[in-house]
């Protein structure tokens, strides 16, 4: 399909929260499509319908927006090539099944639940515990491979429940090139003759992704690396159904891995480990946990954009910050590793350390204003903004900011008892009165003003910081350490740190 318009698609199945893979996998897919000038499709994939579970759809659709990697096309978003729900799409799947049968590529199953367990069973006995339906044993198994063509005229015809199975060859190799990949051949000697079309009426994943990746023109497949075992299967069905010139192209996407490297990262894993696997919050509705999203843990979303990227991708250049447009101009497909991506807490937080750094003082002030209100805590935004601007080099999320900023809100209640112990003595206290005498002469109080009348100070007193700093700063904020005491000083105020100043005087020891 060189020649065609990039058209790509995210399928997840609506069985819970988006796990951050899956994000991953949408990401590319989107990345990809936008550098191409192509389509990015959302469509639902939920042909399993006893793993259907509520809410799930809305918040893959929700978890979308908030990334901001918006479909062009699909499931909530309208498009030319809908239902984008495959539910919806249900009445189409049967012709091709049926398609399948009578050119001979597939066959019709009637073996019941309890014949196949009895005959894994009896396998198992045997020393075989892998038992499969395959071009060796549906000859001794209930199909219309080895019943008459009376007798399952008949059953069809009593409504017998029945699937359709593709009808593998003996000893064929399957070859297709994989973009991340390169040339994967599989021999069908070491394939199973999938279920493509179910009892229920429904198409399994397989039958199901082909039919609609072929009407939705879709021109490229990426996808986990878990559908690379299907993707032969996939391949045959293209070819037994006249599709082999337009099958799209494949791109099998490297596994999550967890933080030490062990095994594939899993939704049950994140809060397990001590950090979210899910970009929102999932509130499970039957069992009633809550699993923790990125989106409330104060995660940005372009900086948890940027760290999904690196997951399995790399530019090949020293950048490591990338915004979603400079993220569509470097990707690509050629530069995905193989192997798979180890998930790493702390410099996801470092992302989002960095994304802070790179708002302005303006950004980050509604931030803070907007976090403080939530702790029924009103501050102007001008205030907000200056005490963003002075703390933001040692935050990582906006409730740091809050958390480390408090001290300009309220006047300490408690003193750092270390800085309390070893600097707090009479001395101190005689540099914080003569500091107080100071500044109350200052008509304007300004982080200049009040950073000169500080120096003057220990100039004429031949005093080092060190000697009065320490005992400033605990008068002040109660802290041991912190940023600038002349911006803190100008934010709070002449009479705010007049009064902290001889609280401080009269409370401490």
């Amino acid at each position: 399909m060189s020649n065609a318009k990039v058209r790509v698609r995210f399928a997840p199945s609506p069985t819970g929260p988006l796990h951050m893979g899956g994000v991953r996998t949408a990401l590319y897919n989107y990345l990809f499509a936008k550098q191409q000038g192509g389509d990015f499709i959302l469509r639902i994939e939920d042909t399993d319908q006893t793993r259907f579970v509520p809410g799930a759809e809305e918040y893959i659709i929700e978890s979308l927006k908030w990334c901001g990697i918006t479909p062009d096309e699909g499931q909530g978003f309208g498009g030319n090539y809908g239902p984008y729900r495959q539910s919806e799409r249900k009445a189409m799947y049967r012709q091709y099944a049926e398609q399948l049968v009578a050119d001979g590529h597939a066959y019709y199953a009637f073996d019941s639940a309890e014949d196949l367990d009895r005959v894994r069973q009896m396998a198992k006995d045997a020393g075989s515990p892998n038992w499969q339906y395959n071009h060796i044993t549906r000859n001794s198994m209930k199909n219309s491979l080895t019943l008459s063509q009376n007798e399952v005229e008949k059953k069809l015809e009593a409504g017998e429940p029945y699937v359709v199975r593709i009808k593998l060859n003996r000893n064929e190799e399957v070859k297709f090139e994989d973009i991340v990949r390169g040339w994967v051949s599989v021999n069908t000697n070491n394939m199973d003759d999938k279920v493509l079309f179910k009892s229920d009426g429904m198409p399994t994943y397989h039958l199901a992704n082909i039919v609609d990746d072929h009407l939705m023109e879709i021109s490229h497949v990426i996808r986990g690396e878990e559908w690379l075992p299907s993707a032969p299967l996939h391949v045959l069905l293209y070819r037994y159904l006249g599709w082999e010139e337009t099958m799209p192209q494949f791109a099998h996407l490297p596994l999550l891995l967890k933080p030490d490297g062990n095994g594939k990262l899993s939704k049950r894993d994140g809060d397990r480990l001590g950090f979210p696997v899910f970009p929102l919050e999932w509130h499970n509705q039957e069992s009633g946990e809550v699993f923790s999203g990125y989106r409330e843990n104060g995660y940005f979303p372009d900086a948890f954009i940027n760290m999904l990227a690196f997951l399995g991708w790399n530019p090949g250049t020293a950048q490591e910050l990338f915004s979603l447009d400079e993220l569509v101009a470097a990707f690509s497909l050629k530069k995905v590793n193989k192997a798979g991506a180890r998930y790493d807490h702390d410099k996801t937080r470092w992302f989002n350390q960095q994304y802070l750094r790179l708002k302005s003082d303006a950004e980050l002030g509604k931030l803070l204003q907007a976090e403080a209100s939530e702790q029924g805590v009103e501050v102007s935004l001008e205030k907000a903004e200056c005490i963003a601007a002075l703390m933001k080099e040692r935050a990582y999320f906006i409730k740091d900011l809050w958390e480390d900023s408090q001290f300009f809100f309220a006047a300490p209640q408690e003193y750092d008892e270390k800085t309390l112990r070893k600097k707090w003595n009479e001395e101190a206290r005689a540099h914080v009165r003569e500091l107080k005498n100071r500044f109350e002469a200052l008509e304007d109080f300004s982080t200049e003003n009040i950073e000169a009348a500080f120096k003057a100070y220990l100039s004429e007193n031949e005093l080092g910081f060190g000697k009065v700093g320490p005992g400033f700063r605990l008068a002040v904020t109660g802290m041991g350490m912190g940023p600038s005491m002349f911006e803190i000083c100008a934010i709070l105020g002449k009479e705010e740190t007049l009064n902290r100043l001889n609280l401080a005087l009269e409370q401490l020891p």
